[in-house]
């Protein structure tokens, strides 16, 4: 058996000779090469004076392969196939095909119709890629991107460091969560003030947690005239739902949680103006991996498509 070595010799040496050995004919895999055939000639002579070995048997009437060039010609099949495949994966992973994406979300992005619907056709656009999603806080995004560790995001805004920019897919009303028994829930159906909770408790994220709802609840009770009571803090907005099933309190979460249907638990819509939560597509500035840019592509038109179709914002 043969091991080519590709120090000494080029590919163009073995597609040259394979052609020869497939035509066992000079003049005919000259024409297939379109090269002439004597430079064809001395092509295969220094190939056999670089391997050692005669891989033809020639005559004025016929070529033929002898043994070593019979069991040669297995193993230059095998160096010129891995050659195209290594070429066709080089290409691919130019093209965003192959490769690994990491993507970081916050907890409700896959709540998010937008976000799942994405995720799924980039998987049937590009099979052969693995997609590494990671959930995280909107700070633990941005803190990731920068240090390299992330190349896309899916966050609630917060303040971005600088070398990160983002891109708005859309925005949601932000709604009030209370149990189904509490005095505001009767007759509110239609949505209510925020400065209607302003007496009461609230179950919420903590401040240290890094997601970008924390601030904005703060900011809106401000405007409204006062500061939300927090009196139990969890990081799981699941947690938190179930809390105030349990009677702890009220809470403000975006729309897209009214998904989770928790027995005991009512959904009101805030009527404050920007009562809304964006969800924003993160990235680097000056990010080159055609894995990312083709995801991130994917997520803005789809968000531009559906924000078309339905009148969303």
């Amino acid at each position: 058996m043969f091991y080519i070595s590709l120090e000494a010799m080029e590919l163009r040496h073995l597609r040259y000779f394979v052609a020869v050995a497939d035509e066992l004919h000079f003049g005919r895999a000259a024409e297939l090469l379109g090269i002439s055939q004597p430079p064809l000639s001395q092509q295969i002579q220094a190939l056999e004076q670089e391997v050692g070995a005669r891989l033809f048997d020639r005559t004025n009437r016929r070529v033929s392969l002898t043994e070593a060039g019979r069991l040669f010609l297995d193993e230059a099949r095998l160096v010129l196939a891995q050659a195209d495949k290594a070429a066709d994966v080089a290409r691919r992973a130019q093209r965003g095909e192959l490769g690994e994406l990491q993507v970081g979300f916050t907890v409700s992005a896959p709540f998010v119709s937008t976000v799942p619907r994405s995720i799924f056709a980039f998987r049937q656009r590009f099979p052969s890629v693995h997609l590494a999603l990671q959930e995280m806080s909107s700070r633990e995004q941005t803190e990731a991107l920068v240090e390299g560790r992330l190349q896309v995001g899916l966050i609630r805004p917060i303040t971005l460091p600088e070398g990160v920019v983002a891109v708005e897919l859309f925005s949601e009303p932000l709604v009030a969560v209370m149990r189904s028994d509490h005095p505001l829930a009767q007759g509110s159906e239609d949505g209510l003030m925020l400065k209607d909770l302003a007496e009461e408790p609230f179950v919420y994220f903590p401040r240290t947690y890094g997601t970008g709802l924390y601030n904005q609840l703060i900011s809106l009770a401000q405007r409204a005239g006062f500061s939300p009571n927090i009196v139990q803090e969890a990081r799981e907005t699941t947690i938190i739902i179930g809390l105030v099933a349990a009677g702890l309190g009220v809470s403000i979460l975006p729309a897209t949680y009214q998904r989770m249907r928790i027995e005991g638990v009512v959904y009101r819509t805030l009527l404050d103006n920007d009562a809304t939560s964006a969800v924003w597509l993160i990235h680097r500035k000056h990010e080159r991996s055609p894995l990312a840019k083709a995801f991130i592509k994917l997520l803005i038109s789809d968000a531009e498509f559906h924000a078309g179709t339905s009148g969303q914002k």
